[in-house]
This record gives structure tokens, sequence and C-alpha cells, in this order.
């Protein structure tokens, strides 16, 4: 385990987030910031957990990662407190339900956590508040290598060639906002959504000091999240229950604590690995953490439009200039 003290977990009222903020504590860990979207989830995540590790080390923020202003208000408020930041878990995240929905800023609701995301780790950089040799894991998807059952990913730039004559950055804007020529399929929204954040990872590894690192890690299929609270009754009462059941018996679902788990072991990734995505081996579900990094993903120049389009939409934050 890393000998780092201090984290930051995002959508720690819930699932794996609080799961993640449990299983830091017991690591030792000193310090560890839960944030939720309201006062009242964040106040009982904290209690919660101090009454399952017997450590009073959580540290409750409020910010709504679809509400821009309100990660302003959390980013000043960390500030504030002065704490410098060794692990950084972007946790959060959703699967849409069947209507398209799009906040104030124009993004579609699954892509909406990536730019909050974002202009998150961006304040923190600009306030001085991630240590040196911070480590970031933000939350990937099998469903970004492309093979999952039900969910099609898209090639950004043969999309782009055909829609937007070459044009990357428009090509990634039309699939963030989910608008023509993009049809909208909350499965794929999803898995486009996290393949973002693996490109938005590599960007932004790219930018990063030595010793510092991102990656993008799947915590595989673990079906005991909130993830899937837009999704309709079929998918909410019968089949996540089932998979949270039976799913283990077959390969296709692991429990809270494996998934978390895998956060947790990115930490100790090396120095050297940065910029990459880890998920379970192609066509499975669960399993070891393998990194499946490959030329869709790595594409510097469909990253750096992925990241272009990212900073416009937090309008305009980009990594801060030296």
């Amino acid at each position: 385990m890393s000998s780092k003290s201090t984290a930051l977990v995002t959508g720690a009222t819930s699932g794996l987030g609080v799961e993640t903020a449990a299983q830091l504590a017991e690591a030792g860990y000193d310090r560890v910031t839960i944030t939720g979207r309201t006062e009242e989830k964040a106040a009982d995540a904290k209690q919660r957990l101090e009454a399952r590790t017997g450590r009073a080390v959580f540290e409750p923020l409020t910010f709504d990662l679809g509400e821009l202003a309100t990660v302003e208000a959390a980013s000043d408020e960390l500030k504030g407190r002065g704490t410098s930041i060794d692990v950084l878990i972007l946790n959060a995240g959703l699967v849409s339900g069947k209507e398209l929905v799009r906040n104030e800023d124009g993004v579609e609701q699954t892509f909406a956590p990536l730019i909050g995301h974002h202009l998150l780790t961006m304040r923190l950089i600009e306030n001085q508040l991630l240590a040196d040799d911070a480590r970031i894991v933000i939350a990937g998807s099998e469903a970004a290598r492309g093979d999952v059952p039900f969910m099609e990913v898209i090639d950004l730039p043969e999309f782009a060639g055909g829609a937007f004559d070459g044009d990357l950055e428009a090509a990634a804007d039309a699939v963030a906002r989910q608008r023509p020529p993009v049809e909208f399929k909350r499965n794929n929204a999803y898995a486009d959504a996290k393949q973002f954040g693996a490109m938005w990872a590599g960007a932004l590894a790219r930018r990063l000091p030595d010793g510092s690192t991102v990656n993008a890690v799947s915590p595989g299929s673990t079906p005991e999240t909130d993830a899937g609270r837009h999704q309709g009754f079929m998918m909410q009462r019968v089949m996540l229950p089932l998979m949270t059941r039976f799913g283990g018996r077959v390969g296709v679902a692991h429990d809270l604590e494996t998934g978390a788990g895998r956060y947790v072991e990115a930490i100790d990734f090396d120095d050297e690995v940065s910029g990459r995505f880890f998920a379970s081996a192609p066509k499975k579900m669960t399993g070891p953490l393998q990194d499946l990094t490959e030329p869709r993903i790595s594409d510097q120049a469909s990253q750096e439009a992925v990241w272009n389009v990212i900073v416009g939409l937090a309008g305009g934050v980009d990594y801060p200039k030296t």
C-alpha cells in the first residue's frame, strides 16, 4: 500500500465511492475528503464510514459535478482548507435514462461528470493542492473497449472524417453534447463518455509534472452502485439485483470491495505508468486489471481534441500555465 496520507474521493456517499473511502481509511490514510451532491448525504456517509472503520478521518464536501458553479464553490472551500491531496479518485458517474437530457451548459448528462471532474482537477492544480507525486484515478469502464454487448463506442477520427471533414474537435463536441449527427442511445453514450475519460487521462498525463500520474481504471462489473439510478424498472429492480446475487458465480460481476480495490490498486502503479486505460481482459467483465490502452484511445490527436472540447465545456478552464 502507498505511503500517501490524504485523499479525495468523489461520489463517496454510496457504492464504489464510499467503499473506496473506507478502504483508504482502513489502509491508514490520515484524511479522506468525501464528496456528495447534498450536505445530508455527505454527512450521512461520514457517519457510516466512521462507524465501519472506527476512524474519524473523513471530511465531507458538497457539490454536483453536473453543475459547474457548485464545483467552483467546492474548489474554493478546498483552497481555504489548504490540505495537500496525495490521491484523487474521480469516481462519480451515471448511465442515462432513455430520454436525452442535457445540463444548462448543453452537455449530455452522461458526459457531465467528466466536465466536472476536469474542472475540479484543474482548480486543485491551480491552487497547488495536489502533491508533487499525486495519483489521479478516473473511473473507467469495460464499455470503452468496444466489445461489450449492446454498447458501441465511437471511432473519433472515422466519425470526424465522415461528418465533419476531419475536424476532430467538432466531432468530439457533437458526441459530448449528443447532437446530430450523433444518434442518442444511452448505452453508447455511456461507452463514449468512458472512452473520453480515458482520452482525457492520456492528455492530462502529458501535462502533469514528473512523479504525478493519472490513469483511467475500470472498477469492473459492479452492480451494487448508484450509477444506474436513471435506468428503467427492469434494469433497476430485476437485472441489477440478479447480477448482484448471482453474477459472481458466472464471472459477469463482482462485489463493491473488489471493484473499489481496483482503484486502490492503481494508487501503487509506478511513476512511469500514466495516461493509461486499465480494465478486465477483452470480452471479460471481471478478473485481474490489464493495460488495454490501444490506438483508438491513445491517438494523441484525438486525445487533444477531446481535451480541448472539455476545456471549452468547462468554461475555458485549462491546465494552469506555469
